[in-house]
């Protein structure tokens, strides 16, 4: 009787087991229809507003909303392309590492917002955002369009915790500025450091190394050379550092409608003017005048309720995020009207077919081909944002130029905020080249280096002995061995005879006798405004003026389309993308909802940090050269690095 009770026990036990297991394998399949229908309804969506282009869904923009923007990450020209799900995952989980911020971007969502009846403010929330101060010209590029889109009578609302310098530079153009009452605003200027470790490599490490340069001013190398600023390099770096920051001062101060001299006063007296405020740095903000009001993070939001209402959620303003909107903004189509093609060269010029991030000379000179074969381009815009690399790779790109030129199709180009060096190698045979007054531009200069480390090694006990059939053979040991006479003489010769070519493509392409070119190369750097004066660059004005002047110039008047050429994208990529867009339409991936971004300050402040920033940069720096005859026209001193 008792086996029965213990078997019915069991049995029941089993039973109930059983139905749990049941119940949520029935749990399960209808948690995964139910995911499958909701993307197959969103799948659904795609395809059917997907173009032929394979453009993306439009995205929902409420009515009467602010266009918010806050981006956060690293203005740069050209930014890499990124997964949508991959941000939002990164966002979700907190992981999200520091992002690459196209500055046509901004450009493109602040405009179509302007035009957008359904937008009824800006509001800039730049505290994420990173600007290196040698970015100049992007910095002008957002602030000129926000003073257009106040053109249109909406307002301009900034907002923070802090800002920086760089960020501020865009702030002061909005209609009114807050800061919380614990923030502050630093302006220190600009500068110029680097760090020299000649004692390291020669002293310590007893490294040989191979110097091959032409120019008084090419001071690229003077990190191996020497353990300090040359003369020559302080004069050409504060030449150029004083014009940047005679335009940040006084656009700030037109901005603000403060008396001229009040922003370099301030950075010259900060600590006078923060004790006059009591030792409160955000007081001390508000009597200069460089901001409206001191407001909490809860305030400054109630203010645009004010203006824009409320969200949905009642906690914040009725808002669509700039990442959010440009999905659903109108981009550049390729009608039926002649073609003005752009092509971008951004980054380190480097030989090969690589990916965007850097210049890369194979891929560019393809893109340049493509233009030239393409019978409905009639001219073409090459924007440069490059301080050179590789001479090889800038070549290959400069003969490309050439044969769009024997084909009849002007040629203009658009120099971003560096265009030096290898940079200007390429832009040099334009029709017409165009910078902003603050490019930095020439480094007309070449060099090259080889390390050896045939006396490190030695102090270990290592040494490189061998034989080889002529003077040149010794070249193979080099490296662990010495370096043989008459191959750094042939390196020399190869780096002369390539200076001269430098001096002879821009001479002729500028209408420049030998001497004249080569009284303003030197390697020496040059601000866009000066350059103009001394016939470098053509015009000053921004990547629109370009564009506009090469219409002109293949007499398309004003009925042309804007075509940008590059990296063509797959079919399933398009899907991607219109698949992200339809995933934000219908919420199920959230973008730029972040608010007041928390780099502002733009200074890292940890040390190991920064020496570990430090390591990744400069293992990265070493491997954008690679020229095959080891020869570079690269502006090292205006990167920012």
């Amino acid at each position: 009787m008792a086996d029965d009770h213990k078997l019915t026990f069991w049995g029941f036990l089993k039973g109930i087991v059983k139905a749990v297991i049941g119940v949520a394998l029935l749990l399960q399949a209808l948690l995964f229809l139910v995911l499958m229908l909701a993307f197959m309804g969103i799948l659904t969506g795609v395809m059917s507003e997907m173009g032929s282009d394979g453009s993306s869904t439009s995205v929902s923009v409420p009515q009467g909303a602010a266009l918010l923007l806050n981006p956060a990450g690293v203005l740069v020209e050209q930014a890499a392309e990124q997964d949508p799900f991959e941000v939002a995952l990164e966002e979700a989980y907190g992981t999200n590492r520091p992002r690459e911020i196209a500055v046509h971007d901004l450009v493109t969502a602040i405009r179509s917002a302007a035009a957008d009846d359904r937008i009824d403010a800006l509001v800039l929330d730049l505290g994420g955002l990173s600007i290196p101060s040698i970015y100049a010209s992007k910095m002008q590029m957002i602030a000129n369009e926000v003073e257009v889109f106040k053109d249109s009578g909406k307002p301009v609302i900034a907002i923070g915790d802090y800002y920086s310098q760089e960020q501020y530079y865009i702030a002061a153009h909005a209609d009114e500025i807050f800061m919380h009452d614990y923030g502050a605003i630093f302006m220190y200027g600009f500068g110029r450091y680097r760090t020299y470790y000649n004692e390291l490599l020669t002293e310590k490490l007893n490294v040989t190394n191979h110097i091959f340069r032409v120019g008084t001013y090419k001071s690229a190398l003077e990190p191996v050379l020497r353990n300090d600023m040359s003369e020559p390099a302080k004069e050409a770096n504060l030449a150029y550092l004083n014009v940047l920051w005679r335009d940040y001062t006084d656009t700030v101060e037109s901005a603000r409608a403060m008396e001229p001299g009040a922003i370099n006063d301030f950075a010259n007296n900060t600590a006078d003017a923060i004790s006059a405020a009591g030792g409160d740095l955000a007081v001390a903000a508000v009597n200069l005048g460089l901001v409206d009001e001191l407001k909490s993070r809860k305030d400054q939001i109630e203010y645009i309720q004010d203006i824009v209402g409320e969200d949905k959620d009642g906690d914040g303003f009725k808002r669509v995020g700039y990442r959010t909107y440009i999905l659903g903004a109108d981009g550049e189509e390729d009608g039926d009207a002649p073609d003005v093609a752009v092509v971008t060269a951004s980054g380190t010029i480097v030989d090969g077919d690589e990916a965007v991030g850097v210049a890369a000379g194979d891929r560019i000179a393809g893109f340049l081909k493509d233009a030239r074969e393409d019978e409905d381009v009639k001219a073409v815009v090459l924007r440069v944002d490059s301080g050179g690399g590789s001479a090889f790779a800038s070549e290959v790109m400069r003969k490309e130029i050439l044969a769009l030129k024997e084909e009849g199709k002007p040629v203009v180009v658009s120099m971003g905020s560096l265009a030096a060096s290898g940079g200007y190698w390429i832009s040099a045979n334009a029709d017409e080249i165009w910078a902003a007054p603050t490019t930095i531009t020439g480094s007309i200069g070449i060099f090259g280096m080889i390390q050896t480390l045939e006396n490190t090694v030695a102090k270990a006990g290592i040494y490189s002995d061998g034989v080889g059939t002529t003077d040149l053979s010794g070249i193979i040991g080099a490296g662990l061995g010495p370096l043989p006479q008459e191959f750094g003489d042939v390196i020399q010769l190869s780096i002369e005879a390539g200076y001269e070519r430098f001096l002879k493509i821009v001479g002729e392409a500028r209408g420049l006798s030998r001497d004249e070119v080569d009284a303003i190369a030197q390697g020496r750097v040059w601000i866009g405004e000066t350059a103009l004066e001394i016939g470098l660059v053509d015009n000053l004005g921004y990547f629109d003026d370009a564009v506009a002047a090469a219409a002109d110039l293949a007499g398309v008047g004003d009925d042309y389309d804007v075509v940008r050429i590059e990296d063509s994208k797959t079919r399933f990529e398009e899907f991607l993308e219109a698949l992200g867009g339809a995933s934000v339409k219908h919420g199920l991936i959230k973008m730029d909802e972040q608010l007041f971004g928390t780099t502002a300050s733009g200074l890292e402040t940890s040390g190991i940090r920064r020496l570990l920033a430090a390591a990744r940069k400069e293992a990265a720096f070493y491997d954008t050269f690679n020229d095959p005859n080891a020869t570079y026209v690269r502006c090292l001193e205006c990167e920012p690095r």
